[in-house]
């Protein structure tokens, strides 16, 4: 059925289903649509659910077009294009005709409201930001509610997020990351073709230079290379004498680093024997870390 409703034929060069390519021209094709009176829509849709009359479901669709408009504008605030959101919209508007049971006492328009609200919620959800913003429904409530639920502009106090969680029957915790995610700006990869200046152009990332250490596998190569080096490290220190290694620990590798004549006075020696001590070991390291 819902195919049949998108391949109605005297909608073949502005389809309510088909992409939107001149917007106004759409909206006033939608307003001139004439609306239906009680009586008529009755009949209409009793054909269609009697008869599966595609033209009777055809008016009825056409006649709604103007609220599915409506709608769509009351979502203009998530930044998607509002002939995605109407699109989206009408698809919720053909699935309430398609149900609509004309003897429920209620005006097609009363029962379309959920589905086509419905549609574009569903739209929103998948699209807003890229990455899926809301998974529970307590959370999809939450996100759609919030802005309605603001009091004044600017970032809620401690008594208004614990009212709105209560409200909505979430915690106040959640109620603050949804916050910020609303509050956040989505940023274009590619630098925009009519920037009000050209610093506009250095924060688009797909001008970033490429960082080195970026790499998944460049990680793990200097992680294994690291690695390596360390354990090169530890067995040169096990080759000294005890003395070379704690003077090699107390003057480079301990936190708090010791003087020469600190280690003079361990050893009873001389700074300068203890310098030249340090120099040899030093040596002998890197002579064993590079074999």
């Amino acid at each position: 059925m819902m195919k049949q409703l998108a391949k109605l034929p005297s909608l073949s060069t502005m389809s309510y289903c088909a992409p939107i390519a001149d917007l106004n021209a759409y909206v006033r094709f939608a307003n001139s649509v004439p609306m239906l009176e009680e009586a008529e829509e009755k009949e209409l849709a009793l054909r269609l659910k009697l008869h599966q009359d595609l033209e009777a479901a055809q008016r009825l669709v056409l006649s709604h077009l103007r609220f599915v408009i409506k709608i769509a504008r009351g979502f203009s605030g998530y930044g998607l294009p509002e002939a995605d959101l109407i699109q989206e919209g009408n698809i919720g508007l053909m699935k309430a005709v398609k149900r609509f049971d004309p003897e429920m006492g209620v005006r097609l328009v009363s029962f379309a409201v959920h589905w086509i609200k419905a549609e574009i919620h569903d739209f929103i959800i998948r699209n807003w930001k890229i990455v899926k913003i809301a998974t529970t429904k307590a959370q999809r409530k939450l996100f759609f509610n919030l802005r309605n639920s603001k009091k004044r502009l600017g970032w809620f106090n401690k008594e208004e997020i614990q009212a709105v969680a209560k409200d909505l029957n979430v915690k106040p915790s959640e109620v603050i990351e949804m916050e910020q995610r609303l509050s956040s700006h989505d940023l274009t990869f590619d630098a925009p073709e009519e920037a009000e200046s050209e610093e506009d152009h250095f924060y688009a990332p797909a001008l970033y230079l490429e960082a080195p250490d970026a790499s998944p596998e460049k990680q793990i190569s200097a992680e294994e290379s690291q690695d390596r080096e360390h354990d090169k490290l530890h067995h040169a220190l096990e080759k000294l004498d005890q003395r070379s290694r704690d003077i090699l620990n107390a003057r480079w590798l301990n936190e708090t680093k010791a003087t020469l004549q600190e280690l003079a006075d361990k050893y009873q020696v001389s700074a300068e024997r203890i310098r030249q001590l340090e120099s040899q070991a030093l040596k002998n390291l890197k002579q064993a870390i590079a074999a």
